[in-house]
């Protein structure tokens, strides 16, 4: 049997630990982690696929590219993968893999590899690499491999590849991730004031230049 944050674990402990919930048909996203940590393959196949459409959709539409995208999607479900037996859920599994995306995306920054030359229609490089499938055991069941501009819109799209990079940021964290203005703060490492000013900033931004854009 094994151990998860210091919790016993095994099939019938985890059914026991989903039971206590109600959650056995539905459990949450940590307890779905602590099981994947305890060596259930499938519970990753669940987590991912619960969270894999909002992480592409954070990472293409900062990047307005598909092929680097691919690639940071893959880092932050691999780092899921490489860290999973020391997870703790000390807060929403979401804002914890928001805070993985969130900090790779700097990361991309910093490297000075951004790109937004390339239109997130093309049809190149569009299949991220399978290390996560054969990793997990997940299906052949691939996270969406390019956004087309229908989705939100062109012109969305267009807008907030001009916007600072914090405010679309927060924006994104808000509107792809689901996240409250304290989880993003928690993400971003900003108080309540600064999200809140961001997204004002990038709400009104957007606005003006879909305005010029129409």
């Amino acid at each position: 049997m094994a151990t998860v944050a210091g919790i016993a674990t095994g099939p019938h402990t985890l059914r026991a630990m989903f039971a206590s919930t109600g959650a056995i048909d539905d459990p949450s996203d940590e307890a779905l982690m602590l099981a994947y940590a305890a060596g259930d393959a499938a519970a990753f196949d669940a987590l991912y696929a619960r969270h894999r459409s909002g992480l592409y959709r954070y990472f293409v539409h900062h990047l307005h590219a598909a092929g680097h995208a691919d690639e940071l999607f893959q880092d932050v479900w691999m780092n899921v993968i490489r860290v999973r037996a020391t997870y703790a859920p000390t807060a929403r599994f979401a804002t914890w893999l928001y805070t993985l995306a969130h900090n790779r995306m700097v990361d991309h920054w910093r490297a000075g590899a951004r790109v937004t030359t390339v239109s997130i229609d093309d049809d190149g490089e569009t299949a991220p690499r399978a290390e996560i499938e054969s990793i997990s055991g997940a299906r052949n069941d691939e996270p969406e491999t390019r956004v087309a501009a229908s989705e939100i819109g062109a012109r969305i799209v267009a807008a907030l590849a001009l916007l600072p990079d914090e405010q679309r940021d927060a924006f994104l964290l808000q509107h792809e991730g689901g996240h409250s203005l304290a989880e993003i703060g928690a993400i971003t490492g900003v108080g309540d004031e600064t999200v809140k000013s961001r997204l004002r900033y990038a709400t009104a931004k957007l606005r003006a230049i879909l305005k010029d854009l129409q």
